[in-house]
């Protein structure tokens, strides 16, 4: 089972996978946003090489847990992407995982420079891990 985890942000999209046993989520890359077709271009080659079971976006909650501006945008890419990905698309309450990204890399020592280009991804790992940690304890009460 291969899950791909995604953080939608203006600027850069963080992608994340999951091992083949779903239980642990690694970093893959980050995607500049340059574009639509672009995008979509990278997110279907992602796809292609790792045929995932499910895509995992986090879903930018606003802090009382309503759906904001922001959280409408990551769905429609989410639409989208059911253009060319025809596997489940589940959204995972991201809230905070940005800054705890950001916190980690601070607390890591990671320059202000990187820290811009990682976030993304880290907080792509940090969803999935998330969803992937929820989803094993179901398995083991279920």
């Amino acid at each position: 089972m291969r899950i791909i985890g995604l953080d939608i942000g203006d600027k850069r999209i963080g992608v994340a996978i999951s091992d083949h046993m779903g239980w642990t989520a690694q970093g893959l890359e980050t995607i500049e946003n340059t574009g639509k077709n672009a995008v979509h271009a990278k997110l279907q080659r992602i796809i292609d090489e790792y045929k995932p079971d499910k895509i995992i976006i986090g879903l930018p909650l606003n802090m009382n847990g309503s759906e904001g501006y922001r959280a409408e945008l990551v769905k429609k890419f989410g639409e989208d992407i059911k253009t060319f990905y025809p596997g489940e698309i589940i959204y995972w309450d991201e809230r905070l995982t940005t800054v705890s990204a950001h916190r980690a890399m601070i607390d890591g020592g990671v320059r202000r420079k990187k820290r811009k280009q990682k976030v993304d991804q880290i907080a792509a790992i940090l969803i999935l891990q998330n969803y992937l940690d929820y989803y094993n304890n179901l398995r083991k009460e279920g």
